[in-house]
C-alpha cells in the first residue's frame, strides 16, 4: 500500500491528505436540518449529516489528492451511527480511488493489539471465510508500549500489505512534557524515529516502508534531524495551517526526491466554507471551498520545491 500511496502522490503531483474530522457545528445547517427532519434529534441523525457532509467534500476534491485521514474519534461520539458514518467513509473513498489512512491511534500488547491491528487493517476468520472490518490502509499508532505493542501492527501489516504511522513528535504544544525528554543523551522523539527505522526494515515496499511515522509541522527542525534517522520512512505531517505550520516549514520533512513526506490538512479543508477567503461561496458551496482550498494548498506547497 506504500507503493499506491506514493502512485497517487506522483500523479496527483500533491503531497496532501484530507483530514476528514468533522465535528457537528462544521456541518452547513441545511444539511443538518434534513437529516434532524427525516430522522429527529437524534444519533441516527447527526450520522448521517456527517456522512452527506463528508460525501459532498470527497466528491469535490477525490481527484486532486492521494489520500484522505478521517479520525475516528470525530465519528465514535456519535455512537454505533457514528461508526456507520465511519465506515461508509472509508468505503466510498476507497471506490474513488483514495487511499485511506485511518487517525485511530491505538497502541495496546498481545492480542489486544492484534485484534486492533485485525479490525483496522486485516480481517477476521469467521468459519471458512475472512470478514474484514473498517478495512483502512493505514492507521496511525501510538508507540509508548514499546515493540510488544507495535510489532502486532506490523505482522498484520505484512499479511495485508498495508501500512501503519507511528506517533514519533506530535504537532500539539505539551507533546515536548514527554517526547522532548533526554534519555542517554538523547531525545525520546529521537529514540523512537530510531525503533522505527528498524521496524520498518523488513517490512519494505520498493522504495519506502509499510511502517511510517507522525511528525508535525510545527517542530522543523526537529523534522530535519527526524528525516536523517528515518531515511525511508514516509512521514505523515499534522500541524499545517490551522495548528501554524507553514509551507516553509515543510521542506525538511522531505527527501531529494521529492517524496518521502505527506502533509495533513483537517480544518483548513473541510471548514474552509466557515474562512473569509471562501466566504462567498456560501453554506451550500461548501464542497467547492473545500476544493478551492486543496488547490490553495497545493500551490502553497509547490513553493518550496
Amino acid at each position: 500500500m506504500i507503493n499506491r500511496l506514493i502512485e497517487n502522490i506522483k500523479k496527483t503531483e500533491a503531497p496532501i491528505v484530507v483530514g476528514l474530522d468533522p465535528m457537528i457545528d462544521y456541518v452547513p445547517s441545511y444539511i443538518l436540518n434534513k437529516a434532524v427532519k427525516e430522522q429527529g434529534e437524534t444519533l441516527e441523525a447527526a450520522g448521517e449529516a456527517i456522512w452527506e457532509y463528508n460525501k459532498g467534500i470527497i466528491d469535490a476534491v477525490y481527484e486532486l489528492i492521494p489520500a484522505v485521514k478521517p479520525q475516528i474519534a470525530m465519528y465514535e461520539q456519535f455512537g454505533i451511527p457514528g461508526l456507520v458514518a465511519f465506515k461508509k467513509t472509508v468505503d466510498y473513498c476507497k471506490e474513488k480511488g483514495l487511499v485511506v489512512i485511518g487517525d485511530v491511534k491505538r497502541g495496546d500488547i498481545g492480542s489486544t493489539s492484534a485484534a486492533y491491528a485485525n479490525g483496522h487493517l486485516g480481517g477476521v476468520q469467521i468459519g471458512g471465510r475472512k470478514c474484514y472490518g473498517f478495512n483502512e490502509d493505514f492507521i496511525t499508532v501510538n508507540p509508548y508500549l514499546g515493540t510488544d505493542g507495535v510489532k502486532p501492527f506490523v505482522d498484520v501489516c505484512k499479511e495485508e500489505k498495508k501500512g501503519i504511522f507511528v506517533l514519533v513528535k506530535t504537532s500539539n504544544p505539551s507533546s515536548g512534557e514527554f517526547q522532548d525528554r533526554e534519555i542517554d543523551g538523547k531525545p525520546l522523539y529521537e529514540i523512537v524515529g530510531e525503533h522505527v527505522a528498524n521496524w520498518g526494515e523488513d517490512c519494505m515496499g520498493d522504495s519506502y516502508s509499510y511502517v511510517g511515522a507522525v511528525v508535525g509541522a510545527t517542530y522543523p527542525e526537529m523534522g530535519k534531524v527526524l528525516r536523517k534517522i528515518m531515511p525511508k520512512t514516509y512521514i505523515l505531517v499534522p500541524g499545517y495551517g490551522a495548528q501554524g505550520g507553514a509551507a516553509k516549514d515543510l521542506k525538511p520533512y522531505f527527501n531529494e526526491d521529492g517524496l518521502g513526506a505527506i502533509v495533513n490538512s483537517s480544518r483548513g479543508i473541510i471548514c474552509a466554507y466557515k474562512q473569509d477567503a471562501y466566504a462567498h461561496l456560501g453554506e451550500e458551496g461548501y464542497a467547492e471551498a473545500s476544493r478551492q482550498a486543496v488547490l490553495d494548498m497545493k500551490k502553497d506547497i509547490s513553493s518550496i520545491f
